[in-house]
This record gives C-alpha cells, sequence and structure tokens, in this order.
C-alpha cells in the first residue's frame, strides 16, 4: 500500500505539473525555463532477453510510443535485445555511447558486469537510467517495481494454498539468475514468509532465468524428493513455472502441485485459468514502462520537478547510495481477478486468454 500510494502520488503530482504548464518549462523555482535539449532527442533502450515476452510485445513498443508522445514526435527509440548474452549486452551499450544517443534506458543482465559500460557513459555525459532491474555503477535513476514484495507474495500464495499443511509441506525453490539483481530481493521477501512456515526440501538457481536450466533441475528436484512428495514449487518468473510443470507432467503428475510464477505471461494466464499454474505476480508493466519513458525524457530536457516528481522512493546498489526511483505496485494475479488485472489493464482481451483450447475453463470462472 507504501508503494501504490507513492506511485499514485507521482502520477498525481505530474498531472498537476502538467496543468500548471510545467511541462513546457514555465512556473516552479526548479523547472528549467531553457530545457538542456528539445524534443529531438534520442533515448537508446537496452533489454535483455526474448524469452520474458513482456519485453518484445509491452516494455519496447510503450516506452517508444510515450517516448514519441512526450516530444511530439520528433523524439526516438533506438532499441537493442542483449538476447540472454551479457557480451553482447556489453557491445550494444558501448554502440549506443558511440552513437552519442541522449540517455539509455537499461534493464542489466549483469547488474555488476555492466557497471564500467555505465561508468562510460557518464563519463560521455550521458546519463543511465535502471529499467526493472538496479544495475551498479553511477546511474541517475531506477524504475521497477518493489521486487521484496514480489517474493513476498509469491510465497504468501504458497502458504494460502497449503492451509494447515503448511509446516508439514516439502517444497522446492526455483530461484532465478544471482547476476541479476532483482535475485536477492526476490529470494528475500520469498524466505521472510517461508522460513519456518515450511520445509524447503530443494533449492536451485537458474542461470540466465533459462526455462531448459529450470526444467532440468525441477527432474533433479523429483528424483530426489519424490513426485507425490512436492507439495508446492516456488517459480521466481512465469518462464520457470511452465517449464516446473512441463517437467511435474514429464514425471506423471496427474495433479500439479501450487506453482507461482511472475510476469503475467499470456501462456501462465492461461496456466492459472486451467488450473495448472497457481498465481504470478503481475507487476503492470505498461505503467513501468511509461514512467520509464517519462523519467528519461526529463532527465535529458532538464525538468527537475517533473524528474523529482516520479523518483519519490530512494534505493541503494552496491556502489551508489539514494539513487532516485520509482517503484510501481505489483499484485498477485489468481483466476479470481483476471478481469481486475491484466483485462482491465488492456493487456490482454478475453479472446486472446480463451482459445478453443482454454474455453471450458475460462467459462467455470466465468471469463467471456
Amino acid at each position: 500500500m507504501r508503494q501504490l500510494a507513492a506511485a499514485l502520488t507521482a502520477s498525481a503530482s505530474a498531472l498537476a505539473l502538467t496543468a500548471c504548464g510545467v511541462i513546457d518549462g514555465a512556473g516552479g523555482s526548479g523547472s528549467s525555463a531553457s530545457p538542456e535539449k528539445g524534443d529531438d532527442i534520442t533515448v537508446g533502450l537496452l533489454l535483455p532477453d526474448k524469452d520474458t515476452a513482456r519485453f518484445e510485445s509491452f516494455d519496447h513498443p510503450v516506452i517508444k510510443k510515450e517516448v514519441a508522445t512526450l516530444t511530439h514526435g520528433k523524439g526516438k527509440v533506438v532499441y537493442a535485445n542483449a538476447e540472454a548474452s551479457q557480451d553482447k549486452q556489453s557491445r550494444q551499450f558501448q554502440q549506443m555511447v558511440a552513437q552519442k544517443v541522449d540517455v539509455i534506458l537499461v534493464d542489466a543482465l549483469d547488474a555488476k558486469a555492466i557497471a564500467p559500460d555505465v561508468q562510460k557513459a557518464k563519463d560521455a555525459g550521458i546519463p543511465v537510467i535502471a529499467y526493472d532491474r538496479l544495475a551498479q555503477g553511477p546511474i541517475a535513476a531506477y524504475v521497477s517495481h518493489d521486487n521484496e514484495l514480489v517474493g513476498e507474495i509469491q510465497a504468501r500464495a504458497i502458504i494460502d494454498a497449503l492451509g494447515s499443511k503448511a509446516a508439514t509441506s516439502k517444497i522446492v525453490m526455483m530461484n532465478g539468475d544471482p547476476a541479476d539483481t532483482n535475485y536477492a530481493k526476490f529470494k528475500e521477501g520469498a524466505l521472510g514468509e517461508l522460513k519456518d512456515r515450511v520445509r524447503i526440501a530443494k533449492e536451485y538457481d537458474t542461470a540466465k532465468w533459462s526455462p531448459a536450466v529450470a526444467e532440468a533441475n525441477m527432474k533433479k528436484a523429483i528424483q530426489a524428493v519424490g513426485l507425490d512428495n512436492i507439495a508446492a514449487v516456488y517459480a521466481a518468473n512465469d518462464g520457470l513455472a511452465g517449464a516446473v510443470i512441463q517437467a511435474l507432467k514429464d514425471a506423471g503428475a496427474t495433479k500439479i502441485p501450487p506453482v507461482t510464477g511472475q510476469d503475467a505471461n499470456l501462456d501462465a494466464v492461461q496456466r492459472i485459468v486451467s488450473g495448472e499454474q497457481y498465481m504470478t505476480a503481475y507487476k503492470p508493466f505498461p505503467d513501468e514502462a511509461t514512467r520509464a519513458a517519462e523519467i528519461a525524457v526529463y532527465k535529458v530536457q532538464g525538468r527537475d520537478i517533473q524528474f523529482d516528481a516520479l523518483t519519490r522512493d530512494t534505493v541503494d546498489s552496491p556502489t551508489e547510495k539514494k539513487i532516485p526511483a520509482m517503484l510501481v505496485p505489483v499484485v498477485s494475479l489468481t483466476k479470481d481477478n483476471i478481469k481486475d488485472t491484466v483485462i482491465a489493464d488492456d493487456i490482454y482481451s478475453v479472446n486472446d486468454i480463451c482459445t478453443p483450447k482454454y474455453a471450458t475453463a475460462c467459462a467455470a470462472i466465468g471469463l467471456k
């Protein structure tokens, strides 16, 4: 609720500033009457992989559209996807510095490894904004979600699903990639809820968030713990959840135990409808992408009041303290609130979700 209030306050503040004419550089002692740069700006956008469906389907197009809107069609986005390769992301980053883009939004595959590139950008006068994952180095701002809360709501879902049997239940934890700075927050949030309340039988990290790695590890867990002894699986995101569920099916599971997820991928929402996946942590990524575009444009244009209105939180990285941050709230998505989340937010339509394969399951939960 604190993060939701902060997000609503920031949005309201930005709207109020627009109404007062500050967006156009007039009014307020902290605004710039002559912005550092006009509408003809270039935003570099570096996203980490294509396995996470949201990056290509939502984040990139939303940021591109919002930058165009904020710059009256004069600004542009230069986009690159690292396809899960840190070396490739570093090369892409350096290319954008060489191209002299005005600002870089980066969702870092490896927070520590990207730090030298962030420093090079700063030395070249290019501000870097960490997007979705907190990067090391002298970043100018951070736009993401309350990632500890993500882990908390995933873990609470497991506790709720297990009910009175939780204390004697064995679960498997399928964590993300330790190179991802969000990994520690997800895990910290989850363990804060799970510790001393369930029995964690096996726990794995997943290099590069690879579903193939997760599936292989889940097969190991099934052999070690026993298929019928696994009461639930904490899967850190939807890609891992899908892999876990496939491994359980291949092992002969007739009923899938509660499996968590994150990102509200379409296939995950469909698995939730059918009962194969228990929940996903829905992070309203269009809001995150929109705010990131705003922060990037305002930073380049020197519009301090608007920038400050959106970055009312602060976070610390291993290399920087009190980084201005915008943290978008998260929601636990289950079959009970699909209408109120991804459908209400125009992420998916009923037709997108309720394909012929899922028509009966959709009808059973009133999704039609």
